[in-house]
């Protein structure tokens, strides 16, 4: 629209909207959502810091308590997509506040654990609790859009992740070196606490992707899989996830089985990391002034690149952090695309539809951490990038048969 070349009086009727939507400003509420998503973060990447410590206090070890971490992610992946759903009736901020309130309830039960399994048991309320917040939260950061800045919105609320990993992870460790492994749950609660609080009180404005605020009716998964494209997007995503947490998940280990370096090594390529996938959100205009539809398939084979150049960059430290900002900055366009595609698809069943994508999110994190993992342990981390690339091809053509 920025190059129709007709005459004058349609040029100048057609820039008025752009005009108006770049005046457009972002709601503050999200900000509100970035905060949830920075306290759901927060806890989904706080155990594995302070595993060594909870393990020691209750005399269990260190994969027994990784087991909690499983819990969650299996919680959060059955709750969001076969709870997901109720968004659509009972209105996405509703149900991010009882979510929030559920998330805080697990985090002090979590705290307050005197055995491993009482531990799971929370860790497992958690999951059940950020398996509804999630959608909720994209669900209203696509309601409250403004228009033309649909992806600016969606980025700014993304860049909750990095607020967990750049800031969450570090001071995780921290307040359990100080204050011991209890504290880091009682503070993550009392951040949950305030978050539900602001989701409450605080003034929402609507933006221009449709009112859905509730008093619809709950679909269910497999009616919502037959939307229009929801199947080849939910595809592409549990390629790229599967891919992200394959690597990821194994990387630290090779910086230090194969390169020698310390594990506190592991910290800077996360905070590259972060850095690439929260900086991209000063990008995230490009994606609305060139389209997300054509732009999906394209940032998945950008994404696939990448990969191959970390296969190459694999024997250097130094190397693997610079293409580690990039796989954080792809990632991030990668994201926010496919949660704008997919909220787009129908809004009756936005909640129900990124319930499914939540799920698919959680349960590729489980195939490609197992999935890599065996292929790690027979041929060691060169290959785990070239594979990811293999499934960033597939997510290309997933997300190029999806309607735009």
């Amino acid at each position: 629209m920025w190059f129709c070349n007709y005459a004058g009086m349609t040029n100048i009727n057609q820039s008025i909207p752009d005009l108006s939507a770049e005046r457009a400003r972002i709601p503050p509420f999200a900000f509100v959502l970035t905060t949830c998503i920075g306290v759901i973060g927060s806890n989904s990447l706080a155990l594995g810091p302070i595993a060594p410590e909870v393990a020691r206090s209750l005399g269990a070890d260190v994969p027994a308590v990784m087991t909690a971490s499983g819990a969650f992610g299996l919680g959060t992946a059955a709750s969001a997509i076969f709870l997901g759903r109720l968004i659509d009736r009972h209105g996405p901020r509703r149900m991010l506040a009882a979510a929030l309130i559920l998330l805080a309830v697990g985090l002090g039960g979590s705290a307050a654990a005197p055995a491993l399994p009482l531990l799971v048991a929370f860790q497992l309320i958690v999951g059940i609790a950020a398996g509804i917040a999630l959608p909720a939260i994209y669900t209203l950061a696509s309601i409250i859009a403004p228009a033309g800045r649909e992806s600016e919105t969606i980025g700014l609320v993304l860049t909750g992740w990095t607020l967990s990993m750049v800031a969450g992870v570090p001071l995780s460790a921290a307040i359990a070196d100080f204050a011991g492994w209890r504290t880091v749950y009682i503070v993550v609660a009392a951040a949950t606490l305030v978050a539900c609080a602001a989701v409450r009180f605080a003034p929402v404005t609507e933006g221009s992707r449709g009112k859905q605020v509730g008093g619809g009716r709950a679909t269910s998964p497999l009616a919502a899989l037959g939307v229009r494209g929801v199947v080849p997007l939910l595809s592409a995503c549990a390629a790229f996830m599967a891919a992200f947490y394959g690597v990821y998940a194994y990387i630290g280990d090779h910086l230090h089985a194969a390169l020698g370096l310390p594990v506190s090594a592991n910290g800077l390529v996360a905070v590259s990391y972060g850095f690439g996938f929260g900086g991209a959100a000063f990008l995230d205009r490009l994606i609305d002034r060139f389209g997300a539809g054509r732009l999906l398939p394209r940032i998945f084979l950008a994404v696939a690149g990448i990969y191959v150049a970390m296969a190459a960059a694999n024997g250097s430290y130094v190397a693997i952090l610079a293409v580690v900002f990039a796989w954080g900055l792809a990632n991030h366009f990668g994201l926010n695309v496919l949660i704008m595609r997919l909220t787009a698809l129908d809004p009756a069943r936005r909640g129900a539809i990124m319930g499914l994508n939540s799920g698919v999110t959680y349960l590729a994190l489980f195939a490609g951490t197992v999935g890599f993992g065996a292929a790690y342990a027979a041929s060691g981390f060169f290959v785990l990038p070239l594979a990811a690339a293999g499934l960033m091809l597939a997510a290309a053509s997933f997300a190029a048969r999806a309607p735009r």
